[in-house]
């Protein structure tokens, strides 16, 4: 919910047998990877799987050579090869609480920012999704439903105790056109250039290192005519509004996240990357960078959450 210059090789060995490749996948599914899930991708829809999540290009740390030696992990100053590894570790921790906590913080206000996100997604039956960043698979779940049996989702995350959630809960909800990757989205590796309709990552970007370079790797896996929706939280609008969102996010949420979560620390890295990412505007600009055109964004709650659009054309 996420990592130099030398790209690293992937967990998992490519599979050279293979010779059909899903028209989401720029090479075919590593071996170890589900029979059951080697089909249905082949074949451009999912089947539920079992075993081992496929894992593609996972880092060590930041991986593009886009982003300096250094950089943020909430208010620390670490070191980029590190932060992908202690961000997976803030999401190893909480991942088993994590839909409880997000309706704590939230005062269950998280599920509206998410209906809104996709009811601006503008998802069609029979698109093709790939939902970035996508943990415990509550957008993911509405995609499957949206774009019915004819159109297939993808929930990847870069942190498996997050991904591993996400496929038991869409598995049981009778989601049978997902599929389940690890990737890392500084470089969405395993997807094919132009192969969705939507790419979605909604409260993943700011853990991410190098921004620039996933927004770039979002642009290239979009088809023409394609979408990108990022909901994610940002700067508040009102300066009373924004002391109180202080107050409660440096006291409360770490009070929580210790009594529910048994983690402190974790929540205490939640508030202080909120403050560390770009606010609307910025990204905004971001993405206009990246090749997006008609970029947007819309306010909600105050501008504690933004949602953000843009469009391949």
């Amino acid at each position: 919910m996420s990592n130099e210059n030398q790209q690293p090789t992937p967990d998992v060995e490519q599979n050279p047998s293979s010779d059909k490749v899903s028209p989401f996948l720029s090479s075919p599914l590593p071996q170890g990877a589900p029979q059951g899930q080697q089909q249905s991708l082949q074949q451009g829809h999912a089947s539920a799987p079992t075993g081992a999540i496929p894992k593609y290009n996972l880092p060590r740390g930041a991986n593009t050579g886009n982003v300096g030696e250094t950089t943020h992990f909430g208010y620390q100053t670490v070191n980029s090869d590190d932060k992908a590894q202690k961000v997976a570790e803030v999401f190893h921790s909480v991942a088993s609480k994590y839909d409880i906590m997000n309706d704590l913080m939230s005062f269950g206000i998280h599920r509206l920012w998410k209906r809104f996100a996709i009811n601006m997604s503008g998802v069609r039956r029979g698109q093709h999704v790939l939902d970035i960043a996508g943990g415990t698979g509550d957008l993911a779940k509405v995609f499957s439903h949206e774009v019915g049996p004819q159109g297939h989702v993808v929930l990847s995350d870069i942190n498996e105790s997050m991904l591993n959630v996400g496929r038991d809960r869409l598995i049981d909800a009778g989601c049978t056109n997902v599929d389940f990757i690890l990737a890392n989205a500084e470089t969405l590796e395993p997807f094919a250039d132009n192969s969705f309709d939507l790419v979605s990552i909604s409260f993943g970007l700011r853990n991410v290192t190098d921004k620039d370079a996933a927004l770039q790797a979002m642009y290239r896996v979009l088809k023409p005519g394609g979408r990108l929706l990022i909901l994610e939280f940002s700067k508040p609008v009102f300066e009373p509004f924004s002391k109180l969102y202080d107050l409660y996010s440096f006291t409360a949420l770490p009070i929580m996240g210790k009594l529910v979560a048994n983690d402190s620390e974790s929540y205490k890295y939640l508030a202080e990357s909120i403050r560390m990412h770009p606010d609307q505007r910025t990204l905004k600009g971001m993405m206009e960078n990246a090749g997006f055109q008609s970029c947007d964004y819309h306010n909600l709650t105050g501008g504690i959450v933004a949602v953000h659009r843009g469009f391949k054309l």
